[in-house]
């Protein structure tokens, strides 16, 4: 319920996650791995398709076979978030977990991927079943994508 002069759930929810990435890159990774309930968490850093300038975002990874797997889930909504459509046009990304900061490859996995609901569930994992919730909001497929070390 929605309690006038108050912000929404999600309100909150998008203004700890803004909280916790800058947490996260101002102590240089030293404090931020590790999102609220223990989810592991990095900072991926692309370059703009449009501007040419750097953006991140934290995201809930897993991995598989050394590889970071993040999924573009954009909270549920119907479009994907703007990065994947970044990193289809830019894939060269840099990683960071923890203090550590690699540059990576991404590929962008669809449903159509014969692995990808392993993958999946490898990430919904990671997320505690968030994953999962995100799907049942949206009729669009989550794509996930894949993080190989440069």
């Amino acid at each position: 319920m929605k309690v006038p002069g108050l912000p929404s759930q999600r309100d909150v929810f998008l203004k700890t996650l803004d909280l916790h990435q800058t947490v996260y890159e101002r102590s240089r990774g030293v404090v931020g791995h590790r999102l609220l309930a223990g989810m592991p968490t990095l900072l991926l850093r692309t370059t703009g398709r449009k501007t040419g300038q750097t953006r991140t975002t934290a995201l809930v990874y897993a991995k598989d076979a050394g590889r970071h797997l993040v999924v573009g889930s954009n909270g549920g909504h119907r479009r994907d978030p703007a990065w994947i459509l970044t990193l289809e046009a830019t894939p060269a990304v840099e990683i960071q977990v923890g203090v550590r900061r690699v540059a990576a490859t991404a590929s962008v996995l669809r449903t159509d991927d014969p692995d990808y609901e392993r993958l999946f569930a490898l990430c919904n994992k990671a997320n505690r079943g968030t994953f999962a919730k995100y799907r049942t909001r949206t009729t669009r497929p989550l794509p996930i994508v894949v993080l190989t070390s440069a």
